[in-house]
């Protein structure tokens, strides 16, 4: 993403497009103004209008580690106070950054982002808070997870005594210099499970989030070491990949079922990569040229998990901007709206923001109006029910104007969040 963020954090994460590496979560009605176009549909019903706080490294919130409770509840408050000032409804807060939590969890030790020390009690709790003071000022709080992501390291004796992957080691893939759940072991996909859904038990929040990594993107002269699971698990499947597909399907499938039985009105998010399949790989791919596909690479059947209805909504990253040759953002946007049509799979697109006035982009991320044309061309389709920023700290910079010409053009007073 140019910048430490969910994607680049990964290794080499985003893949590469044509050789170039990729760089990339008070109620009213819509208005006119804030469907931007399109059919009177799209501008009576409500738009999920959201920001992504990322904790890893530090991205957004707590600006570092080791700060006074009181500054990083003043940080995270100012986080939610923006988006308000926005005219957002919706804040994606990253509470299981690497294995590790933003709660008191009794299966993972708290995140080193907070104090500095991985396992070290802040002495508060920053997923009640948040959650508490998001709907204090009338936003929805969704509680953001990455399932197998272990660390950003490769050295296990880093972990703090009591994280499960120093007790289990024979769950921890090492690849591409970091370190990884396997996931093709199904007492891995049991636990993720189980530590996700203390918070979604014991917090009123209002959904469950999973961003881009499952399997991780390729790192080039390494192989992935799941030989022993797949030689165990995966003999009634035509090879490997078959195999890594059916390992996340499973675990989106099982967190949707559980989810349903355990808090049916909490909604359940992805927010993948937004390449599937390139149509020059497969007929129904979209129109890209993408180095990074989801379906192939991440071991990621993006969009077999709306067919199936296990996600209540998708957020794919179309981290590009109109006119991108390898990935035009007004040829992902359409694909989508097809994907989703029909099946009640609410669909909202992930925004590039970091990328406005980044002087490592192109000649489009330096004009204001980008974004704004983005939320334009959504409104011509009636399956986009709204837009998700990258980043928090980005929203509230504001580079080059970009996001008060989004809410000049598009926000005109506030709505609710869709439900």
């Amino acid at each position: 993403m140019g910048l430490f963020s969910r994607r680049t954090f990964g290794a080499a994460a985003v893949g590469v497009l044509s050789g170039s590496l990729l760089t990339g979560p008070g109620a009213g009605t819509a208005s006119a103004a804030e469907a931007g176009g399109g059919d009177g549909r799209y501008r009576r019903r409500p738009q999920l209008r959201g920001m992504w706080v990322a904790t890893v490294a530090n991205i957004d919130w707590p600006t570092r580690p080791g700060l006074a409770a009181a500054e990083q509840r003043g940080q995270l408050l100012a986080h939610l106070d923006t988006a308000v000032e926005r005219r957002l409804n919706t804040v994606f807060l990253q509470v299981r950054p690497t294995a590790d939590a933003l709660w008191p969890s009794p299966y993972e030790p708290w995140a080193q982002y907070l104090t500095g020390t991985q396992g070290e009690d802040p002495g508060w709790d920053p997923l009640g808070f948040a959650v508490c003071e998001a709907h204090r000022r009338g936003l929805e709080l969704h509680a953001w997870f990455n399932p197998y992501r272990v660390a950003n390291h490769d050295d296990p004796g880093r972990l703090a005594d009591s994280h499960p992957a120093r007790r289990r080691p024979e769950w921890v893939v090492a690849y591409g210099g970091k370190l990884y759940y396997n996931p093709g072991l199904p007492e891995v996909r049991a636990f993720v499970q189980d530590a996700m859904f203390d918070a979604v038990e014991r917090y009123d929040i209002d959904g469950v989030h999973w961003d881009d990594y499952f399997y991780p993107y390729p790192v080039a002269g390494e192989v992935f070491d799941d030989d022993e699971a797949y030689e165990r698990y995966g003999g009634a499947f035509a090879d490997r990949a078959d195999w890594r597909r059916d390992n996340i399907d499973r675990l989106v499938r099982e967190t949707a079922l559980r989810l349903r039985r355990t808090k049916p009105r909490v909604r359940f998010g992805i927010s993948p990569f937004a390449v599937w399949r390139n149509a020059g790989t497969d007929p129904e791919g979209s129109d890209t040229r993408a180095g990074v596909e989801t379906y192939d690479d991440l071991y990621a059947d993006t969009r077999k998990w709306v067919r199936e209805r296990w996600v209540d909504h998708i957020v794919p990253q179309v981290y590009w901007n109109i006119g991108f040759a390898a990935a035009d953002y007004a040829k992902l946007v359409p694909w989508w709206a097809d994907v989703v049509r029909g099946t009640g799979v609410e669909l909202h697109i992930g925004e590039a923001l970091y990328k406005a006035g980044d002087p490592a982009q192109g000649p489009a991320w330096h004009d204001p109006a980008e974004l704004s044309r983005h939320l334009t061309l959504c409104g011509r389709h009636p399956e986009v029910r709204g837009n998700v920023y990258f980043s928090a700290k980005h929203v509230a910079a504001d580079p080059i104007g970009a996001m008060s010409r989004v809410v000049e053009d598009h926000y005109d007073r506030p709505v609710r969040a869709p439900r």
